[in-house]
């Protein structure tokens, strides 16, 4: 099969051009969007039956990890989190691409994770073309509340991240990070 003969829903999975407006494409969406609006809408001492939804959305979902609503994301199923992390109220994943989440993060409220990108020339934006990155985010990461982590970034293991930073670039491993966009100003 050629590149112009791959179905959007093919070219986007591969990290490609593409336009969403394939059919598995809304059908992986509206999926994704069906069991977020069921996870959002759970009592709050429900966490068997929310652990049960995010394990059938998401894919991979570690033993003793908690996402607490309101949670969103695009397909879900690009998406795993590792064991024991934790992430508070407004996390928000476009998972486009993967995004793959370690053990042990500590995840802020209203933290926003970013794969989708956008050309940046007028045309191909007008006639909706997109792609996506993945994003990468390491053991025992802290993520400060309000922080986005922008397409393509991977973040190294037991890094911080303040509250309100953009990451726009890779972090190493054992750094704090501060800003936007986000720069190191000390070691671990």
């Amino acid at each position: 099969m050629s590149v112009s003969e791959k179905s959007m829903h093919a070219r986007m999975l591969a990290g490609e051009l593409y336009i969403a407006d394939d059919p598995d494409i809304a059908r992986e969406s509206a999926r994704a969007q069906r069991l977020a609006h069921e996870i959002n809408s759970i009592g709050p001492t429900d966490h068997d039956r929310r652990r049960e939804l995010l394990t059938e959305l998401l894919g991979g979902f570690g033993e003793g990890s908690e996402i607490r609503p309101p949670f969103q994301c695009d397909y879900g199923f690009q998406t795993t989190v590792g064991a024991r992390t934790f992430a508070n109220f407004g996390l928000v994943i476009l998972d486009v691409a993967k995004v793959t989440i370690g053990d042990d993060v500590q995840i802020g409220p209203n933290v926003q994770l970013l794969t989708a990108t956008h050309p940046l020339e007028p045309g191909p934006r007008r006639d909706k073309w997109e792609s996506a990155d993945p994003i990468v985010i390491g053991d025992n990461v802290w993520l400060g509340g309000g922080v986005i982590v922008c397409p393509g970034v991977t973040i190294g293991e037991n890094t911080v991240v303040g509250a309100g930073s953009v990451v726009v670039k890779d972090l190493p491993s054992n750094v704090v990070a501060v800003g936007s966009p986000a720069r190191v100003i000390r070691e671990l």
